[in-house]
């Protein structure tokens, strides 16, 4: 039995891609809207007894594309599917893991709360902005990193010069994957972030970067504030023009492409878990991780347990 793939809208180019390195199709589905803007889910192919597997990364319109994962999941279990996989590269709401004051919720747990809800039996993602999000969630969590692909993307053009560069303390574990995969020195960028929009730099910390050549990782761009605040922090350190920016999900919200195109990169490196269908204003890169993510579907699929039901397993 191969594993069914469902896309949702948020990513089709990336599901159809995982379907095909498995050897099949996405299963056909409708999804559209009634007159009062109502979410309308409908499968057309039989799912009884399948193993299913729901391509739908949250992101913007997060809400949007979290409620097309719920429905499509629950129209699956309901029409008899043996267990349900939500794979969800960009994870939204991994932000919202803590509570800075008294009045405010817990993202992130409310999301995995509702996800366990509609019967999906495991999770898939990718580069977790915090990683013990997984900690949040009853049902099992693969977590699949996208740093191996996207290091030896960028590693034609590492040289003695090359320094890793954490744009912010956040950012020090996903840096530090770099470090031991390129065999570079790394530096952190300590910043405060002024709203949601930007953020100011408060010093450098680690190695001397004048002369140097950076890269700067991370898992996320979104506004490119904090890319911003890094790479005119390190200009004024003395490092050289052409700095290079690798992240995983390239959100790219509000005014992140005029803001990233002001800058002097070289270029930036990201992956297809986002589905970009706006052209950029910078030489981007982007590197393909379908074949990691239909790698993991194959492999929970072949440990799936014949003549069983599946779901919560």
């Amino acid at each position: 039995m191969t594993p069914m793939i469902l896309a949702g809208s948020s990513n089709v180019p990336l599901a159809t891609a995982i379907a095909a390195r498995l050897g099949t199709r996405p299963i056909a589905r409708c999804l559209d809207r009634y007159p009062d803007a109502e979410l309308h889910v409908v499968l057309r192919e039989s799912v009884r007894d399948q193993d299913i597997f729901i391509v739908q990364p949250t992101c913007p319109p997060a809400d949007q594309h979290l409620m097309e994962l719920l429905f499509l999941a629950d129209a699956c279990r309901r029409a008899g599917a043996a267990r349900v996989t939500a794979v969800v590269p960009y994870f939204a709401y991994a932000r919202q893991d803590t509570r800075a004051d008294g009045d405010v919720p817990i993202g992130a747990r409310v999301v995995a709360e509702v996800i366990e809800s509609v019967g999906i039996a495991r999770l898939i993602t990718m580069d977790l902005h915090t990683p013990e999000l997984e900690g949040f969630f009853r049902i099992p969590v693969e977590h699949v990193s996208a740093t191996k692909a996207l290091a030896d993307a960028v590693r034609p053009a590492v040289s003695e010069s090359t320094v890793i560069v954490a744009p912010d303390t956040g950012a020090i574990r996903i840096a530090e994957h770099y470090q031991r995969m390129l065999g570079c020195p790394m530096v952190i960028v300590r910043k405060s972030r002024l709203d949601r929009q930007g953020a100011s730099l408060q010093g450098i910390v680690g190695d001397d970067v004048s002369g140097r050549t950076p890269i700067v990782v991370d898992d996320m761009i979104a506004t490119g504030a904090t890319v911003e605040a890094a790479v005119n922090g390190l200009l004024a350190a003395g490092c050289t023009p052409g700095i290079t920016v690798v992240a995983t999900h390239a959100l790219f919200v509000d005014s992140a492409i005029t803001r990233l195109h002001s800058l002097p990169l070289k270029q930036i490196v990201v992956t297809n878990t986002v589905d970009r269908r706006s052209p950029l204003l910078f030489p981007a890169r982007v590197v393909d991780v379908a074949g990691l993510l239909a790698d993991t579907i194959a492999r929970l699929h072949r440990s799936a347990l014949p003549g069983r039901s599946l779901l919560r397993a």
